[in-house]
């Protein structure tokens, strides 16, 4: 019998490794994981004038113009993967793949990376034709869809 019980035995982690991933098991089934909290907000300059259904036209860079604007898409590292999966219905890779093609093909620069919410609004609201997505609604930005 002692083969049998140790068969059905669940591998156990210890060290930092473990702990580290036991936790990250309980975020995300409390739902606090930072990747997936909250809402996404999609925030442009206040010279863009956006419908909430071109967002994700814009991010993958097929939607270049709001009318004389040229659009300037920015990520944001801190929300990236809540983004990808709630707006754009990609993933990580996917979305990477579909910017490096259009590198290739059409010469087209990905959108520039900012580290977090503060840097996004910044971008925004100092540059023309400047749209990102951050985690609640800021003043002094068009605020152009919540997910």
């Amino acid at each position: 019998m002692q083969f049998a019980s140790n068969a059905f035995r669940a591998p156990h982690r210890t060290g930092r490794a473990g702990r580290a991933l036991a936790l990250a098991t309980l975020l995300a089934i409390a739902g606090l994981a930072p990747a997936f909290a909250g809402d996404v907000v999609v925030i442009c300059n206040l010279d863009v004038k956006l419908a909430p259904a071109d967002v994700k036209d814009v991010f993958i860079g097929e939607k270049v113009f709001a009318g004389a604007v040229r659009l300037v898409p920015a990520d944001n590292t801190a929300l990236q993967a809540s983004f990808l999966d709630k707006v754009m219905k990609l993933d990580a890779g996917k979305y990477t793949g579909i910017w490096t093609k259009k590198s290739f093909r059409d010469g087209a620069n990905p959108p520039p990376v900012k580290a977090n919410d503060a840097e996004v609004i910044a971008f925004v609201k100092s540059t023309v034709g400047a749209c990102g997505y951050v985690a609640s609604e800021p003043a002094g930005v068009a605020v152009i869809a919540k997910f």
